[in-house]
This record gives structure tokens, C-alpha cells and sequence, in this order.
């Protein structure tokens, strides 16, 4: 069944929908009344519209008019603002239904002309009718428009239908658009990971005859997709259509290498681009961050820079140290921002701490955890767990990697120590003016006995008091009150890894 909607200029598909106006903001709904107010046409346009038809949360709001950016300006004033050559008016939250949704965007029905450098439009003509708007879009299943006040869908270019099919189809013929824009080629693989959708093969061969254009295309909006498709539920897909059709090395060259090469079968089920792969999509699978994403991307990326034949023995050494490099040269080029890149190469570089747990100290655990920071070992742990997966490995924690995070664990706690004292060894030398020794020694385990049984008592002020006293105890006295808060320690340390290791079912 179809809708007649109030304006004639408007032709096209229209049909009954599925979207509820509950899942609009409220915000959004007050723009466009605000604009039929003054008698214009308006319509929610483009991924929000697509992410309403299958039911996901919209994360951007984009609108479309047949009034002009000053026709916009005058309704909102002081709201809105017009910084740009597109038409596209900003239009600033001012209410508190959502305040994850600071802007939207509301731009006047176009039509473009050429695009000379594959990214722009050399010149924008507005229009009165939305299937010009339309019909100048990337992708079908980004072609729909919703009118709110009718509750009627417009579909001219079948996109439901694309959607229905679990398809990325362009508007028109693939290679026009990626004329056009050689970036649509990237969100194309980008879409696939997020919506899981297959790419028509007409498009996915025009990205792979057009793929030499999207050198024209800046870092920044290289990255932009870069980052979205790692942050998708597939990354693995959207990467792994990069690489076939030739996007990849506009990305990384360094990734690109990666392709084909061989491991040992050993210890590595598949090559090094696979086994990235997969790393980085068990990092997607529990949700981790961007920064413990990129590094399960990048973590082997310097083994073909590293890679050496010994007779039947292949091998990589050193490969964590070149590739913190090359990952840093590569995301430093992506424009990156400087914390996630020295995060990331962090994890590059100490991805292979260790070997064999039952020759590992606790000293080298804390040198690691110097070296990494208490606030990143537990993601370096899980990187590791990653690392596992992807080599084709099912099993997440063996043994090993268990008794590492026992170790850990214990490093962090450092259970009840002298430590947590808030008076110490420097402070009696520096400022009570004790000297270094046997006393000094048992002074500091005489508080800390006390500290145990009254956790109160640990305040500088106590102790330092405290200290003076013990000071002038006889030594037989003193020696018996540090022994006994040097049994109490161990005590509690005891009991404290027991439960630890316990825990992680280590011995």
C-alpha cells in the first residue's frame, strides 16, 4: 500500500514501515517540526534511516530539506551553524532527552557536478526534489529517506530490499560513484564488517579496478574507516576484503607483506596475516579496546622483516622490537593520536614477554610490570590470550599462561607489605635521624605488626611518634617485637598467594 504525502514534488517509492518514532529522539523530532512549522519539506536521510529498518540504535542523525542553509539559519538562529561549502547546517543539542547526540546535521536537497580530485565535489547545486538528493548517495541501503510526520518510508533505489538480502550496493553504477569519491570504496568494506553484510560483486570488482584512487584520499579519512572497521563486530571480514581487493596497502604496506608468509606449523596453524587476523577479531570477540585491537592486528607485523631460513628451522627474533617501530611509523601516518599509538606499540614490543613460567621470577614479573605499567599488564595478558587464538590454539588459558597471571596478580598485590606503610626507611634516616641497620629494620616490622592488628594506627603522625618510642626500647625487647612482625608478614603473605594461585588453579 502506498502513501500520498502532502508535497507533489516528491515521486518515487513510498511505502508502509516498521520504524517506531519512540526510537527517535526527542530532539530530533522537535527539528523537524520546527522546519514543517515553516513550511518545508524534511526527511531523516541515510545510515540513521538504514539502522531504524533493521532495528540498531542510529549513532549519527542526519536530516535532508528542500529549504536552503540560510532558510535553516533563520529558523534555529543562534543554534544552528553554517561552516561549510556543502550546505550542511549544524544544529546544537540544547535539550537533555540525549546528550550523546551533540549535532545534527541538516543539509538542503543537492545535486553535484564533477568530482575532479575523487573526494569532492567541485560544485554544489541546491534542489527542490529529494530523489535528486537521493540518487546522489553512496549505497542503497543508504538511499532511504523517512518522513516523520507522514511515518512513511521512501525507497526509490531498493534499498529495503538490499537490506532484506544482507547486501552493499551502490546507487547507480559502482564505478561512477567511486569516481566520485574514492573513500565510498573503504566504507563499503567497512559496512560489510558492521552490518555483516555481503558486498554485490559488481562493487567489489569496481573497488578493486578503482583502488589506485584512494591514494587521493587523506590519512585522517583513511583512518576514520580504519578505526570503525576495527571497531566492528567483524573486523576480520572488513580487513580481510581490504587486502582482496587491493585496499590494503593504502592502509599498510607493512600488513600488506605480512600476506603469505609462513610460520611454524608448530606453533602457528596459519601465515602471518591470517594469524593477525584472527588475533585481532578475538580481540573484537570479547570486546576489548581500540588500542588492544590494533595491537593483535600489529603484534606480528615485523615478522617478514625479520624472517630467517636455518636449515628446516624458521625463525623471527627480534621481530617485537622492528615491529614496535614499524607499528608506530604506521600509525603515526594514519594520523593516530599519540596515546593510542604509544599504547599500541607497547603492546608490540613486550607481546613476547617470557617463556617458560617455571623459570620466571616474581622480581622479572615486576620489571615487567615496570617496564608496561600496572594500568596495562592485565591487556598485555590479554593480548597474549589473542596471540593464542589466532595461531589456532581452542584452548584460551593452558597452564602456562594461567600461572603467568598467578605471578602477576601476586606482583600487583604485593600482600600486606612494608610498602603500604605510610612511614619508611628514608623518612626515619632523613628526618628522625635514625641510622641504617639491624634496629631500624625491626623498628619498621614492629609497626607494621602493630599496623596489622589496628589498620587505624597507619597514619604518619602514629608512626612517626611510635618510632621515636621504639627507638629507645632495649635491643632483647625490640628484637622480639620486629621478629614477631616479621612472622606476621609472612603469615599474611602466605595466605594471600595460597588464595592467589588457588584462584587461578596454579600451583
Amino acid at each position: 500500500m502506498n502513501i500520498i504525502l502532502k508535497s507533489s514534488k516528491i515521486k518515487g517509492t513510498t511505502m508502509l514501515n516498521n520504524i517506531n518514532k519512540k526510537d527517535i529522539p526527542s530532539f530530533v523530532l522537535n527539528i523537524v517540526e520546527k522546519v514543517e512549522e515553516n513550511n518545508f519539506e524534511v526527511f531523516l536521510v541515510g545510515g540513521c534511516v538504514r539502522d531504524l529498518v533493521m532495528g540498531r540504535k542510529p549513532k549519527d542523525w542526519d536530516l535532508t530539506t528542500d529549504a536552503t542553509p540560510e532558510e535553516i539559519v533563520a529558523i534555529f538562529g543562534e543554534d544552528s551553524f553554517y561552516e561549510n561549502t556543502f550546505g550542511t547546517v549544524g544544529i546544537k543539542n540544547r535539550e537533555t532527552d540525549d546528550k550523546t547526540i551533540s549535532i545534527v546535521e541538516i543539509t538542503p536537497y543537492r545535486l553535484e557536478s564533477e568530482y575532479s580530485d575523487s573526494r569532492h565535489p567541485d560544485s554544489v547545486r541546491f534542489s527542490k526534489k529529494l530523489d535528486d538528493d537521493l540518487k546522489r548517495r553512496d549505497f542503497t541501503v543508504n538511499s532511504l529517506a523517512y518522513c516523520v510526520s507522514q511515518e512513511t518510508l521512501i525507497d526509490n533505489f531498493d534499498g529495503i530490499k538490499d537490506i532484506k538480502d544482507k547486501v552493499i550496493r551502490t546507487v547507480g553504477k559502482p564505478e561512477e560513484r567511486f569516481k566520485e569519491d574514492a573513500l565510498r570504496m573503504l566504507r563499503a568494506l567497512r559496512f560489510s564488517a558492521e552490518l555483516g553484510f555481503s558486498i554485490d560483486s559488481d562493487t567489489l570488482n569496481a573497488i578493486y579496478v578503482s583502488r589506485e584512487t584512494i591514494g587521493a584520499v587523506s590519512r585522517e579519512r583513511i583512518r576514520e574507516e580504519f578505526e570503525k572497521i576495527i571497531m566492528s563486530d567483524n573486523p576480520m571480514i572488513g580487513l580481510g576484503l581490504t587486502e582482496k581487493v587491493g585496499i590494503l596497502p593504502f592502509i599498510s604496506k607493512d600488513l600488506q607483506k605480512s600476506v603469505d608468509v609462513s610460520q611454524n606449523k608448530k606453533a602457528h596453524k596459519y601465515d602471518v596475516w591470517e594469524h593477525l587476523l584472527r588475533s585481532m577479531q578475538h580481540a573484537a570477540d570479547k570486546g576489548y579496546s581500540l588500542e588492544l585491537r590494533l595491537a593483535a592486528l600489529f603484534h606480528d607485523v615485523a615478522k617478514p622483516h625479520t624472517k630467517r631460513e636455518k636449515g628446516t628451522k624458521t625463525t623471527f627474533y627480534g621481530h617485537e622490537v622492528v615491529g614496535e617501530r614499524v607499528t608506530r611509523e604506521t600509525l603515526e601516518s594514519l594520523k593516530f593520536s599519540r596515546e593510542t599509538i604509544n599504547k599500541v606499540t607497547l603492546f608490540v614490543r613486550w607481546h613476547m614477554f617470557f617463556s617458560d613460567p617455571d623459570e620466571v621470577t616474581l622480581s622479572a614479573v615486576r620489571r615487567l610490570i615496570a617496564k608496561v605499567g600496572e594500568d596495562n599488564i592485565w591487556d598485555l595478558m590479554n593480548l597474549r590470550v589473542c596471540d593464542r587464538i589466532g595461531s589456532g590454539r581452542p584452548k584460551e588459558e593452558p597452564y602456562r599462561l594461567r600461572k603467568y597471571k598467578s605471578m602477576v596478580e601476586e606482583a600487583l598485590k604485593d600482600p600486606v607489605s612494608l610498602k603500604k606503610m605510610k612511614i619508611s626507611g628514608d623518612i626515619l634516616i632523613k628526618e628522625l635521624h635514625m641510622k641504617p641497620g639491624k634496629q631500624m629494620g625491626n623498628i619498621l616490622y614492629a609497626l607494621f605488626d602493630e599496623i596489622l592488628d589496628d589498620p587505624d594506627k597507619n597514619n604518619e603522625t602514629y608512626l612517626r611518634t611510635r618510632a621515636i618510642e621504639l627507638s629507645k626500647l632495649d635491643e632483647k625487647d625490640l628484637v622480639i617485637l620486629g621478629k614477631k612482625g616479621r612472622a606476621a608478614l609472612e603469615d599474611e603473605k602466605d595466605e594471600d598467594i595460597k588464595t592467589i594461585r588457588s584462584k587461578h588453579n596454579v600451583k
